[in-house]
């Protein structure tokens, strides 16, 4: 018998390759569904010798498409309304086709995909802003993550992972208590990565959340180059409502910018190894601004409330020296440095009295993973506790 040439066997073999790849990543542990498939491709890939590459790869794709529609996936708790018929949505074709023209995707590919996503109304509800609260109480946040469980498991994370906090630290200048703190923060170390399929949260977003469709949109773009490049099928991929991913919960276009391979294994993975999560977190801060050696935030003093105005005006990213902020009554209860830019933190607590700081270059870029100065607040207390109990 003489052996099909190299090429020609590649050629013939790459619709059960990728059917398989979708099988695997997918999860969907039926036996009937890898049979329907193989037998689906198999014929497809036997006779398509000669026949253009094109032909042979969408044969293969819409084999592996039907056994995915068929076989029985996993159920996400998250709520949905079913399928939402993306595909045949001018907007949704008009996305795909600009996918395939820019990324080189295969249309038929997109199209079969989008036939299968959800809309998630659970996504477009949480993602609503809620009514202005007039009780937001920075002490209730504050509680409510500096909590006994996320202490106890940061001292763990933190002993078992020390040799990648400090590699991180020493590389990207960020200390340890400050990626275990955010770790903590965004999903207890691993506990609450989320169950929402992504695909469908952010199709949701971009296609039906009109309020920010443009960024959910990019985002969507981002994952589906981040699902082909990391080898992932698309719908095994589970994340928050926003479509977030993994143990530091990063938006796809942030794991493609920012993050690493810190344990050099020949992958990123966000979702289960802590090591590429930890240097990942440190790459995002160092990036995004963060000083090496300096401090977060100072305890401020005041003359009176009433002329913090123009400060709390002005936001979060520093901008004032001392000395300037001297012309409005404040100083800092710690020493600072004349030229450190500093801003001004106000933290409301409902009836009692709002709590101020002196906002750091660094607790600026805390807010960059999460744009909220309640946030960056909670995140320094927990690192300060964390390091504290060390």
């Amino acid at each position: 018998m003489n052996p099909l040439p190299n090429a020609t066997r590649a050629h013939l073999l790459l619709p059960i390759l990728r059917c398989r790849f979708r099988l695997r990543l997918a999860r969907l542990g039926s036996a009937a569904a890898w049979s329907a498939a193989l037998s689906c491709a198999l014929p497809a890939a036997l006779c398509a010798t000669g026949v253009a590459k094109t032909a042979v790869l969408t044969a293969g794709l819409a084999a592996c498409a039907v056994a995915h529609a068929q076989a029985p996936a996993r159920r996400s708790p998250a709520p949905s309304i079913g399928a939402a018929d993306y595909a045949s949505r001018p907007e949704v074709k008009a996305f795909i086709a600009e996918m395939a023209e820019r990324h080189g995707f295969i249309e038929s590919e997109l199209l079969q995909a989008f036939s299968q996503v959800h809309y998630n109304d659970e996504a477009v509800r949480l993602m609503t802003p809620a009514p202005p609260a007039a009780g937001r109480s920075w002490h209730a946040y504050r509680a409510r993550f500096l909590d006994a469980l996320r202490i106890r498991e940061g001292l763990r994370f933190w002993r078992e992972h020390e040799q990648w906090l400090e590699l991180a630290a020493a590389r990207y200048g960020v200390p340890p208590e400050i990626i275990v703190a955010i770790i903590g923060v965004e999903t207890i170390y691993g506990r609450r990565t989320g169950e929402h399929r992504v695909l469908d949260v952010l199709t949701t977003l971009a296609f039906d959340y009109p309020r920010r469709a443009d960024y959910f949109r990019a985002e969507l773009g981002e994952f589906l180059l981040y699902s082909r490049e990391a080898n992932l099928d698309v719908f095994s991929v589970r994340g928050s409502y926003a479509g977030a991913i993994g143990l530091p919960q990063f938006m796809p276009g942030s794991i493609r910018r920012f993050a690493v391979d810190f344990d050099e294994d020949g992958r990123v993975d966000l979702r289960s190894t802590a090591a590429d999560a930890i240097g990942s977190v440190a790459r995002f801060l160092a990036e995004h601004g963060w000083r090496a050696g300096e401090p977060v935030r100072f305890e401020m003093l005041f003359d009176s409330e009433g002329r913090l105005a123009p400060l709390i005006e002005a936001g979060i990213r520093p901008q004032f020296t001392i000395d300037e902020l001297a012309g409005y009554g404040v100083s800092s209860a710690e020493p600072v440095s004349f030229e450190m830019p500093l801003a001004l933190i106000d933290l409301p607590n409902g009836d009692k009295p709002t709590s101020y700081y002196l906002g750091a270059p660094n607790f600026f870029a805390i807010t960059r993973y999460n744009r909220s100065s309640f946030y960056a607040m909670a995140v320094y207390e927990l690192a300060r506790t964390l390091a504290a109990r060390r």
